[in-house]
């Protein structure tokens, strides 16, 4: 069974709990050991579950009416399990897990566990010691640092994979695409050892006429080997957009001839491009002391670099912080909670993200040149921009199947580092240095873009929350690792079921069709004016607010929808009627 949020509810089969995606878990009565029934780490997690099971647990969820149950920990889920009728069931990721708050009154405990999707739930334990027992091992169930520990390498599916995900989006398959629109980009196999680029794939798309060898310079240029490679080639007039990291001039202009050589032969004869810099000028210079620095026009005159500043890091953390508390807000004061909202940046962020890639596809399309987009590793503000440019321009990114592929090629074989960034939410106590909302962002600013075409795509908003939801938690190996060089490492491939294979189901895809979709051929050149843009309710207040009265809205579109369609259908029947009837009556008049 699947809850009104989207949340998949446990069923009790006597000694065992299925999911509904079909992995079964063992709860071995005798003792501590849980684990999945594949044979494998069943003992994996005994010595940090304290206290396996403990009856008369009652949970608190927003918008649904409490539960009391059996509560139960395995090694990878929180588990309760009631026997009312009719009642809505827990099954949660320990991964999910963001934090957990305990107080007790008296020998009553109550743990409030809040989750990187952004949920707060409440659970009331009878038994101090138990409670202390459960919110224990919940804190160390859900910071495991061994990745092979985590549920994707555990999890088996019990439903037929009828495409295998992990083989859906092939290098191979973009290419012959791209070949029969144009003949001057190849296949670059430079990397396929992951020597030249760590980050990198192991095979990208470049100009034809650079060699490998060429390559390899460029990439000692480039910071972390991130020489430029193909994003995106615009049919209409032939112009492409690369991504890269930022070249290593340094503080003595250092140069490399290669590398103007590699980016000028995306050049058309008498054209010039553009260098968009994801950073503000003055961090570009700033840089250079540090070895880093930006293209210097006298090295590069075909190419003028504009400077647009997108925040990054823990800049953008604070921002998802700071957000989700004015959205947990209950005080009902109005000039507090727009304090809140514009004290967060959130929608700055939004902005100064959208308009970059407006400007990115404004060179592309208008002004018919080429572009490189960088900052300063190419891994977090220049993916923003290259995707979110690609589904202004591109109407096949805006189908489902073109964006898993966008989100496929131009972020996890872009080398993204969604183990690094998605590592804790908005609730964490314990914050890294690498972890940034930088994904959310990106599915923020698709939804921004949706929300004023509403028609132009062929997915709904629950398929962008479905993708926020999996980057932060799965039981699937999609998001797992860094870039494709640790994901090889760890067989992600052989080891874990990709997301792309459950998502891409029949059953499961209908829930992600947009009912307005009608295909649109044309660019779409979104709004970035303040008052086009809007809180993402569906992600930052779906916890805090019933969506009741919208999910049935939503009902009634699609009822009409429907019922339009079969109208339509009966009106182009009885026009053939029409048709042939008045031809038998044209046959019968004639002489």
């Amino acid at each position: 069974r699947i809850s009104r949020s989207g949340e998949p509810l446990a069923r009790c089969t006597g000694r065992h709990f299925c999911s509904p995606t079909g992995a079964r878990l063992v709860l071995v009565r005798s003792g501590l050991a849980q684990g999945l029934a594949t044979g494998d780490g069943e003992m994996e997690f005994a010595e940090l579950i304290k206290t396996p099971r403990v009856d008369g647990a009652i949970l608190h969820r927003p918008f649904l009416p409490r539960v009391e149950g059996t509560l139960c920990l395995t090694g990878h889920h929180l588990i309760l399990s009631s026997r009312q009728d009719n009642s809505e069931e827990l099954w949660l990721l320990h991964s999910n897990i963001d934090a957990i708050e305990k107080r007790f009154v008296g020998t009553l405990g109550t743990i409030t566990i809040k989750c990187k999707d952004l949920r707060i739930i409440q659970l009331d334990i009878p038994g101090m010691e138990e409670c202390l027992n459960i919110a224990s091992s919940i804190e160390a169930l859900s910071t495991l640092d061994s990745t092979t520990l985590m549920y994707p390498f555990f999890y088996r599916p019990m439903f037929e994979v009828l495409e295998d995900g992990w083989h859906s989006f092939l290098p191979e398959h973009e290419y012959t695409l791209l070949s029969a629109m144009t003949d001057e980009w190849r296949l670059s196999y430079v990397n396929k050892d992951f020597n030249v680029c760590p980050s990198y794939p192991p095979i990208v798309m470049v100009p034809k006429s650079i060699d490998d060898e060429i390559l390899k310079k460029v990439a000692t240029f480039r910071q972390g080997g991130r020489f430029p490679v193909l994003s995106y080639y615009h049919k209409k007039n032939g112009m492409v957009m690369m991504y890269s990291a930022q070249p290593l001039t340094g503080t003595n202009g250092r140069r490399c001839k290669e590398d103007e050589r590699l980016i000028n032969a995306t050049l058309r004869p008498g054209k010039r491009g553009y260098i968009i810099d994801t950073r503000s000028i003055t961090a570009a210079q700033q840089a250079r002391a540090k070895g880093g620095g930006f293209e210097q026009e006298a090295h590069y005159p075909q190419w003028r670099r504009i400077h647009k500043s997108i925040e990054r890091y823990h800049i953008l953390q604070e921002s998802l912080i700071k957000l989700v508390e004015a959205s947990n807000d209950q005080s009902h004061n109005m000039d507090r909670w727009l304090s809140k909202l514009e004290a967060s940046s959130w929608l700055s962020h939004i902005k100064e993200i959208l308009t970059t890639a407006c400007l990115a596809a404004q060179c592309v399309d208008r002004e018919g040149a080429s572009v490189l987009v960088h900052g300063s590793e190419g891994i977090d503000s220049t993916l923003q921009v290259t995707s979110l440019a690609r589904i202004i321009l591109d109407p096949q990114s805006r189908t489902i199947n073109g964006f898993e592929a966008l989100i496929e090629r131009e972020w996890l074989q872009a080398g993204h580092p969604f183990q690094q960034r998605c590592a804790q939410s908005a609730y964490s106590n314990s914050k890294q240095k690498n972890e940034a909302p930088t994904f959310l962002l990106f599915l923020d600013c698709c939804w921004q873009i949706q929300h004023q075409f509403p028609c132009s795509f062929e997915f709904n908003e629950q398929f962008l929350i479905v993708l926020f939801e999996h980057a932060y938690a799965s039981q699937f190996g999609t998001f797992l690792g860094n870039n494709e060089n640790e994901r090889r490492k760890l067989k992600l491939q052989q080891k874990t079921v990709s997301l792309w294979s459950w998502v891409n189901r029949p059953k499961e895809l209908e829930k992600y069709f947009n009912p307005l979709y009608e295909a649109n051929s044309l660019v779409i050149w979104p709004s970035v004016a303040p008052q086009s843009l809007q809180l993402w309710e569906g992600v930052f207040l779906r916890w805090n607010r019933s969506s009741k009265y919208l999910d049935e809205a939503w009902d009634e579109i699609i009822h009409i929808i429907e019922y339009n369609k079969d109208l339509q259908a009966k009106v182009n029947a009885l026009r053939r009627q029409l048709a042939e009837l008045q031809t038998d009556d044209g046959e019968l008049e004639s002489p």
